[in-house]
């Protein structure tokens, strides 16, 4: 292998790229990781972590992540905070492109993670942050007393609207049918609570703001058109997430939803090209759950390496 040449190139960070990072320093791979401008995923935007074994206390995301990145480059992970354009799977090594520059490995692995979808209704993008937010936790404790709506119909739906009637006087979850994915449990435990009302057939058609922010929402019924107002100072969108896959171009095999696909444990189709974490876990999407990828990713890439030479 040449100089320029890396054994392991991570793309992505969060829990499963540090944790593959730290098992990859450790075992003496040198690994470069490309956290992208946003590093540690989203974690970033959670305040309080309190799922992760060994933190009785819990531990904030961005705190977690602190700590996790600095565990990894005690070891000798290699971590620039720049996001990765596109790459070349053609042939080994591997190309992979940062603003311009060109980067070549030997192995791949690809944890970048997915993000919240967005509804994009009217006036949605100057209210991002002022108002609507698709972390509940992460925002829910600034809307004390004030009325809130949740988009959606899934668990995580009924999930962060009964988290969020910790702080707010009402809840109103609507949903553009009246079929819901949320499971019997969590549809039940959301729609006996006093303080959440459940609002099947309508969509937001314009979010309301002021100089100090959101206000509310036209509400929209798909069945007639016809239209009502709602007041909420703030809103939680929760109708799914997307695995953040468009700088592979299509090079990777990937499910329905774009989710990258495993064939030998945490290989890809393409030998040497590995992926860990949200970008291909669409079912437990957890940060142990990434972690723990993150070490398999690593691990194999390890063996895989091994075997090549």
């Amino acid at each position: 292998m040449g100089e320029d040449v890396r054994s392991v190139i991570i793309v992505g960070s969060g829990p499963a790229g540090y944790t593959a990072g730290l098992y990859s320093a450790r075992a003496l791979l040198s690994p470069l990781m490309f956290a992208g401008y946003m590093s540690g995923g989203q974690l970033m935007l959670t305040s309080d972590v309190e799922n992760f074994p060994g933190y009785p206390k819990g531990i904030g995301g961005p705190e977690m992540m602190v700590d996790m990145r600095e565990q990894a480059e005690r070891f000798g992970l290699e971590v620039q905070d720049k996001n990765v354009e596109r790459v070349d799977l053609s042939q080994r090594p591997f190309g992979v492109w940062v603003e311009g520059e060109e980067f070549r490995a030997e192995s791949l692995i690809i944890c970048t993670g997915a993000e919240a979808i967005w509804l994009g209704a009217e006036g949605e993008e100057e209210q991002k942050g002022r108002g609507i937010s698709t972390c509940a936790t992460c925002d829910g404790a600034f809307f004390r007393d004030e009325e809130i709506i949740v988009v959606g119909g899934g668990d995580s739906a009924m999930e962060e609207a009964t988290f969020l009637t910790r702080f707010a006087s009402k809840v109103t979850v609507i949903h553009r049918r009246d079929v819901f994915k949320a499971s019997k449990v969590m549809y039940e435990r959301a729609e006996g609570h006093p303080k959440i009302e459940i609002k099947p057939f309508r969509q937001v058609k314009r979010w309301l703001a002021n100089e100090q922010g959101l206000t509310g929402a036209i509400l929209e019924d798909p069945r007639d058109g016809s239209e009502e107002e709602i007041s909420c100072a703030g809103a939680f969108i929760a109708i799914g997430h997307k695995p953040i896959t468009s700088f592979l171009e299509n090079q990777l095999e990937t499910d329905s939803e774009g989710y990258i696909v495993h064939k030998t444990n945490t290989m890809t189709a393409i030998p040497g090209v590995f992926a860990a974490g949200d970008v291909v876990d669409k079912r437990y999407r957890q940060a142990i759950t990434a972690a723990g990828m993150g070490c398999q990713a690593a691990i194999d890439a390890e063996r895989w390496l091994e075997d090549q030479h």
